[in-house]
């Protein structure tokens, strides 16, 4: 069994981010559901299937195998055996992924190649129900968030940089509207597991926030 670090929260709080870095410093392997989730949408498109036939997802998704490995300090997104890293990001796999990662099945398939995954190298793994759901058994579980303004804010500063206009109290009300349908929708919703150490980022750094985990994963690990 190898050992684990799985970080939920909210939208915005910075998982990805820090658990990018914590694993890079760990030298563990940083497992990005949501890159599988792509994957498996990439396999159900080259195998033809349509996005609204929840029947055939539900038989296609079966035979899927995706993992996820490291080759010269790169993560790799395996398909059946293929590197896909460059064809993930299309506007017709996020289409397809938006709609097949619904799907209780899908779910359940990479649920257990994320357990599979975990079995077999050190990881660390962030999303919403990776410390309930996926990893029940991790040592190390972190419910990582932040006050719906400070998201906001970070967001904002996000887009703003990248020279787009928008509207913070309208990015906040977005974030507390999709905080609400993450933590109630019926399967796998958002919550802290009960022995997750809760760490609010609001007044944090980056590297405090990086720093903390990393104490906490000495401690548990």
């Amino acid at each position: 069994m190898g050992k684990s670090i799985a970080i939920d929260g909210p939208a915005g709080a910075g998982k990805s981010t820090i658990a990018k870095m914590a694993a890079k410093e760990l030298g563990y392997i940083y497992v990005d559901t949501g890159a599988m989730y792509r994957a498996m949408a990439l396999y159900l498109l080259r195998k033809g299937v349509d996005r609204n036939d929840t029947t055939a997802i539900e038989k296609a998704c079966e035979d899927a195998d995706i993992s996820i490995s490291y080759e010269n300090g790169q993560q790799v997104v395996l398909l059946m055996g293929e590197n896909v890293n460059a064809f993930l990001r299309t506007e017709e796999v996020g289409n397809m992924a938006s709609a097949s990662s619904v799907n209780p099945r899908v779910r359940e398939k990479l649920v257990a190649l994320q357990q599979k995954l975990a079995a077999e190298k050190d990881v660390v793994m962030d999303g919403r129900d990776i410390g309930t759901v996926v990893l029940p058994d991790s040592k190390c579980k972190i419910y990582l968030t932040a006050s719906s303004a400070v998201r906001a804010k970070r967001r904002y500063d996000e887009l703003t940089a990248k020279g787009e206009t928008c509207d913070i109290d309208k990015i906040e009300a977005d974030i507390i509207e999709r905080d609400h349908r993450d933590m109630t929708r019926e399967h796998s919703p958002l919550k802290q597991a009960e022995d997750a150490v809760l760490i609010d980022s609001s007044d944090m750094t980056i590297e405090e926030v990086k720093d903390a985990i990393l104490a906490e994963a000495k401690r548990k690990l």
